[in-house]
């Protein structure tokens, strides 16, 4: 591939990535949602990385009762509000921790 054509790839994949996210910008600029598709619109993020980081838990080590156990671990930390990396530490702690004991 030469030069050019990879800098037309380049330069087409970008419009195709930022044009879908500046019209409804620039259209719907002034809509103010009502408060419930707001408040909907908020927990998305929060929904589908937990459904994206779950499977990735379960296999992570080999073992799932290991996997469980540190994903355990990382929520109850995570529910005290600790800082992440203490979240994540903590949950790499209880499956190494585990993996020792059984």
């Amino acid at each position: 591939m030469d030069n050019t054509t990879l800098l037309f790839v380049v330069v087409m994949m970008a419009a195709v990535t930022y044009l879908p996210r500046m019209i409804p910008l620039v259209l719907l600029g002034e809509v103010k949602p009502p408060p419930f598709f707001k408040s909907f619109l908020r927990n998305i993020p929060f929904a589908v990385l937990g459904a994206l980081i779950f499977p990735g838990i379960i296999t992570s080590t080999g073992k799932p009762l290991s996997a469980m156990v540190g994903g355990l671990a990382a929520v109850i930390l995570a529910f005290f509000r600790l800082n992440l990396i203490i979240v994540v530490f903590g949950g790499i702690g209880a499956v190494f921790l585990c993996e020792i004991l059984f």
